[in-house]
């Protein structure tokens, strides 16, 4: 790929300093005057609880240099988990490289795990990258990091409703997420063209409701088993797989292989986006079906938080339908934005009632009406239509709040116009790195953190991903992570283009960075 670049960016990448290319940048870091050099063997050391993590470290080195693992606090790279930094959190680390040692503390393996994840990338990409590299000889600067992230919510939610991904894809994201210190997988599995998740119970929703779209790569389902699998291995990512069931709005699929749940008894003559084909929101049995769901859901995601959509829901058919007028009137609710609170609230308290949260999208908050439960958390997207009123809204209710503004974490949502989408909703990097409304500079106590989406509307297929998300992901992981103040864009720039031998050796397709970089007649499909 050629891209158009200024002057500016020519860097030779071998003269920028140690450890100034570590992205998530680092809270606090500090050249020391001793290296460390790697010998023909390494010692790794770990304290009692630390196994998998010391494990983790192996199979990242054992490739390049030979590895003696013992439960001992010496080494040449320690792993120690006590309470000397505390104050920096479960997920923070003090990673200290000196001429006898590598020393990685924390009070958590989680902390220990971030702590591997930069030292990672003070080696050579090849490492990285999984390739073949001699490590004897090779010298570390000395370097001390004391690190820690502004947010315990950093999420990446990948569209799998729309167009069905590989298990393997879904693991290679897994690991990107890993190395970004990302530490939430949503996965959106349900949607109009597609039901992905196979549901023991209801077993039309997978056979039929997954083949109800007509692409090619609109054809699947993930089993329980793969659906296990894949949340075992984030799990040693230190990643909760969060999943998404997307109702009452989002349903075709669903009401395609259960009509009866439909307002009408009707199937779907469309699988396309907002439309007002909703689960019946006065139908009893509705309710029942999909706590139904909920249970098998809660049985393959240990996950304390589980999605349930609320979005774009346009309530034309319950405004019409019997079942749900008569839900209204008994209820004594307002009106069908109330019924759609008063459907959530259901949910939402039998998710309770297994020790869960439940997480809506911020439509359900656009408009006034009957409160939610207290276990309810908010994600704030559409920027676009509404600015900051979800997020005004569920602060001022008491609920915690996820920032995920389409303007500029919608990482579907092209540099340059795509034929398949408006000009409005084009960003490139310094657009997000610069004016994400995300990126709350004093946020309130309730808010969570931050998360960024894959959508796949408009026929996002896999191979099309890579160049929608990379580089611009750099951008979001650094606001969701780094606490400090934000480095000038130049210099943040530089450190992302220092990352584009990594991305070629992962074989990452990534895209442009900026919109002035993009080659005329580019193509983002």
């Amino acid at each position: 790929m050629k891209i158009r670049v200024s002057f500016l960016y020519f860097i030779i990448l071998s003269n920028l300093a140690m450890g100034q290319n570590i992205l998530p940048t680092p809270m606090h870091l500090e050249r020391l005057n001793s290296d460390f050099v790697f010998g023909k063997e390494v010692r790794v050391g770990y304290d009692k609880g630390c196994l998998e993590t010391a494990q983790y470290l192996v199979t990242k080195l054992n490739k390049y240099v030979k590895i003696r693992l013992n439960e001992s606090n010496s080494g040449d790279i320690i792993l120690s988990k006590n309470n000397t930094y505390e104050k920096l959190g479960e997920e923070g680390y003090h990673l200290r490289v000196s001429q006898s040692q590598i020393d990685i503390n924390s009070v958590s393996e989680t902390g220990l795990f971030y702590g591997i994840q930069t030292f990672l990338q003070l080696l050579p990409i090849e490492i990285q990258a999984d390739k073949m590299f001699d490590l004897n000889g090779f010298v570390i600067k000395g370097i001390e990091i004391t690190d820690r992230p502004k947010y315990v919510w950093r999420a990446f939610m990948l569209d799998s409703g729309r167009q069905y991904q590989r298990p393997d894809f879904i693991k290679s994201y897994l690991e990107y997420l890993a190395m970004l210190k990302m530490n939430v997988f949503h996965w959106h599995l349900t949607e109009g063209q597609g039901w992905r998740i196979e549901i023991k119970k209801y077993p039309k929703l997978a056979k039929i409701g997954s083949k109800v779209a007509f692409g090619k790569e609109q054809q699947g389902n993930y089993t329980q088993e793969e659906i296990k699998d894949i949340v075992a291995f984030a799990s040693k990512l230190h990643i909760t797989v969060v999943p998404e069931i997307d109702i009452p709005g989002h349903s075709e699929a669903a009401l395609i292989a259960y009509p009866k749940l439909s307002c009408f008894n009707k199937i779907p003559e469309s699988v396309m986006s907002f439309s007002p084909n909703l689960f019946c929101g006065g139908r009893e049995d509705t309710y029942q079906f999909l706590q139904d769901i909920l249970d098998e859901v809660c049985e393959l995601f240990p996950s304390k938080y589980i999605h349930l959509g609320g979005d774009e829901a346009p309530k034309d058919n319950w405004d019409k339908c019997p079942d749900c007028r008569f839900k209204v009137k008994t209820e004594k609710l307002r009106n069908s934005h109330d019924l759609q609170l008063y459907f959530s609230s259901r949910l939402a308290n039998y998710l309770k009632k297994k020790g869960r949260k439940a997480i809506f999208w911020g439509d359900i908050l656009h408009r006034k009406g009957m409160n939610l439960p207290d276990n309810v958390v908010i994600q704030w997207w559409n920027w676009n239509s509404h600015k900051d009123k979800a997020l005004k809204n569920a602060i001022e209710r008491g609920h915690q709040v996820i920032c995920n503004t389409n303007c500029c974490s919608y990482l579907n949502y092209t540099l340059t116009p795509w034929t398949k989408y408006k000009k409005k909703v084009t960003f490139d990097l310094r657009d997000t790195y610069e004016g994400n409304p995300s990126d709350l500079r004093n946020p309130n106590e309730l808010v969570l953190g931050m998360s960024c989406c894959l959508w796949a509307d408009r026929g996002v297929q896999e191979y099309m991903i890579d160049r929608r998300v990379f580089p611009r992901i750099f951008s979001l992981s650094e606001q969701m992570w780094y606490s400090g103040e934000r480095l000038k864009f130049d210099e943040f720039y530089s450190k992302v283009r220092a990352k584009y031998p990594l991305l070629r050796e992962l074989n990452i397709d990534y895209g442009p960075a900026l919109k002035e970089e993009v080659p005329l007649g580019y193509k983002w499909d």
